[in-house]
């Protein structure tokens, strides 16, 4: 067994959506690490910058431990990802498992909500919306009846954008929603 794989006797299962109705925001993460979906919790990874932008942009007024992401629905934002399925590192997804996907992530959305749905990195939107160049920021179309927008992935793999640069762009986001 190599360490993509995992044996069918004992699959690591996703993670619990955190949704309620009426949210401004719901991050939607590619898929749960291996070590998130362990732990139980996302964006549990070591190195992944997900709480600590989410703090420093102005989401939340201190920086959340991710076995406390449930309090993130007092801020009026929610969780999702956009493949169930855990996997060691988000490259080993195909696109079609992000079209599969879509059915469901879309009917989460429009049965929750929220004001937009914000795509952690653009492999999951682009597959979804099949479009290969995608812009940082808002988008002009919906999914599920929420405006749409990409931010940079969190994940401290992402080393194409700095702390600084995550937050800025979180920023604008957390201004355009009104939080």
């Amino acid at each position: 067994m190599n360490r993509q794989t995992m044996p069918a006797e004992n699959p690591i299962q996703g993670l619990p959506d955190i949704l309620a109705n009426g949210l401004s925001v719901v991050f939607c993460g590619i898929n749960p690490g291996l070590r998130s979906a362990v732990l139980g919790y996302h964006f549990a990874g070591r190195s992944n910058r997900f709480w600590c932008v989410l703090h420093l942009s102005g989401f939340t007024p201190k920086q959340i431990l991710p076995e406390h992401a449930c309090s993130l629905l007092d801020y009026r934002c929610g969780l999702t990802s956009a493949v169930e399925r855990p996997t060691v590192c988000a490259n080993d997804l195909r696109k079609s498992d992000f079209i599969d996907a879509r059915p469901e992530l879309e009917r989460k959305i429009r049965q929750y909500g929220p004001r937009y749905i914000a795509f952690l990195g653009k492999p999951a939107c682009s597959a979804i919306f099949n479009q290969r160049e995608l812009p940082w920021g808002q988008q002009s179309m919906r999914f599920g009846g929420a405006k749409v927008w990409v931010l940079p992935n969190p994940s401290g793999l992402n080393r194409a954008f700095t702390l600084e640069n995550l937050v800025t762009a979180y920023r604008e986001l957390v201004e355009a929603a009104g939080l």
